[in-house]
């Protein structure tokens, strides 16, 4: 197998970068109802990557191999007004296509991003749905520890 590189997202890589936060969304939808994706999914991540590609306010890793984006790892950086330190990373969306889990991808990809990110910011959280053990398990292992919940209910009317 060729070697699995990574690096910053470009302008070149929105396309494939695009199709892998929209897998990734349809896979959260599995977790939860309340994750049902939109019918303009792959319009909205398209968007959504547009703008995060070579914002200062976002970063974007890709893992290329052959010249195929295989995984994309989007953080931003998130101000804290309340508290010290005022700013943090974070993991927002991480997807590794399936045929390219469980070869250490993930975990060489979370390194780097980790790398990157301590030029900014001393500490790093993540975000993905509650019930996502695989993810809980993941993180776990890298030292990450469980710091806010965020629970969800339907309301009685529906909104379109």
């Amino acid at each position: 197998m060729a070697e699995v590189v990574f690096r910053e997202a470009t302008e070149k890589d929105l396309d494939q970068v695009a199709i892998l936060v929209a897998r990734l969304k349809r896979l959260n939808e599995e977790f939860d109802p309340l994750l049902k994706v939109s019918g303009k999914l792959e319009d909205s991540c398209r968007e959504y990557m547009k703008k995060a590609i070579g914002s200062e306010d976002s970063l974007v890793i890709v893992a290329e191999h052959g010249g195929r984006i295989v995984g994309v790892l989007k953080a931003g950086y998130i101000n804290r007004i309340f508290y010290d330190p005022p700013l943090e990373g974070q993991i927002q969306e991480f997807y590794i296509l399936p045929q390219y889990r469980r070869m250490g991808i993930g975990k060489k990809m979370l390194e780097y991003a980790i790398e990157k990110l301590r030029h900014k910011v001393s500490f790093i959280t993540v975000s993905f749905p509650s019930l996502n053990s695989i993810a809980v398990s993941f993180y776990e292992r890298f030292g990450f520890r469980p710091i806010f919940s965020v629970y969800a209910r339907e309301t009685a009317e529906k909104t379109s």
